[in-house]
C-alpha cells in the first residue's frame, strides 16, 4: 500500500531495474570461483568457457545499465536522488566489468601460480565474491528504504548490512597482504614480467570487494541525507 502511495506521488519507481542489475552482477561475479578453479587446474578449456559465461553475463548487465539510464525522469520527483542512484549504477557495473577484465587478463595469459600463491588464492576469489553478494543484499534492501521514507528499524538493518559489507572487504584486505607477502618471498625465482602480471591480478580481485564496498558507502551516504 505504501508502495503505491510513493509511485502516485513519484512516478515509476527506479529502485526495482537497480535491484535487477546488482543481480546480473553477481551472477557474473559468482562464474569467478569456479573460473579460477578450472585455472587452478590448467583446464583451459574449462576456463575459456566460463570465461565466456562472464563476458555474456557482463554484457547483460550493461543492456540494463543501459536501460535504466535511458528510462529514470528527468523532470519528475524521484523516491531516490537522482544522481545517487546513477552513481550506484556506474559502481555496480563496475564490479562486473572488473570481473571481466581480470579474467580475460589470466586467460589471454594462461597464468599458472605458483602453488604457495594456488593455496590462497580459491579463499581469496571466494571472499571478494562475498563482498559482492553482501553488496546486493544491502541493495535489495532499498525498495524497504523507499517505502519506510528513509526511517525507522530499516535503516538500523541496512546499516548493520553495512559494516558487514565493511568487514568483508576488510578479510580481502588482509589475504590480499598475505599473498602478496607470500609472492614476494618467491618472485625472483619467476620470470619477471610474470611475477609483474601475478601481483596485477591479485590487486584486480581485490578491486572486486573494494567496489563492492564503494555500493554500501553510497548507500550509507543516501541514508544520511
Amino acid at each position: 500500500m505504501v508502495g503505491n502511495v510513493f509511485s502516485n506521488i513519484f512516478g515509476s519507481s527506479p529502485v526495482h531495474p537497480l535491484q535487477q542489475h546488482m543481480s546480473k552482477v553477481i551472477a557474473c561475479v559468482s562464474e569467478l570461483a569456479p573460473y579460477f578453479e578450472a585455472v587452478l587446474n590448467k583446464d583451459w578449456a574449462l576456463a575459456e568457457q566460463t570465461y565466456n559465461n562472464i563476458s555474456s553475463l557482463e554484457q547483460q548487465a550493461d543492456i540494463l545499465k543501459k536501460e535504466l539510464r535511458l528510462s529514470l525522469p528527468k523532470g519528475i520527483m524521484l523516491p531516490v536522488s537522482r544522481r545517487d542512484l546513477l552513481e550506484v549504477l556506474t559502481m555496480q557495473d563496475k564490479i562486473a566489468n572488473q570481473a571481466k577484465d581480470i579474467a580475460g587478463l589470466v586467460l589471454g595469459r594462461k597464468m599458472e601460480f605458483p602453488k604457495q600463491v594456488a593455496n590462497k588464492l580459491g579463499n581469496y576469489v571466494q571472499r571478494c565474491i562475498d563482498a559482492s553478494d553482501q553488496a546486493k543484499t544491502t541493495i535489495d534492501e532499498l525498495d524497504e528504504l523507499v517505502e519506510t521514507g528513509f526511517r525507522g528499524s530499516e535503516i538500523e538493518l541496512v546499516e548493520k548490512m553495512i559494516r558487514k559489507l565493511d568487514s568483508i572487504e576488510h578479510d580481502t584486505d588482509k589475504i590480499q597482504r598475505d599473498i602478496r607477502l607470500v609472492l614476494y618471498k618467491i618472485e625472483k625465482e619467476l620470470p619477471p614480467v610474470d611475477a609483474i602480471f601475478m601481483y596485477k591480478v591479485i590487486e584486480g580481485i581485490g578491486e572486486v570487494a573494494d567496489i563492492s564496498q564503494r555500493v554500501g558507502s553510497r548507500l550509507q551516504l543516501m541514508l544520511a541525507r
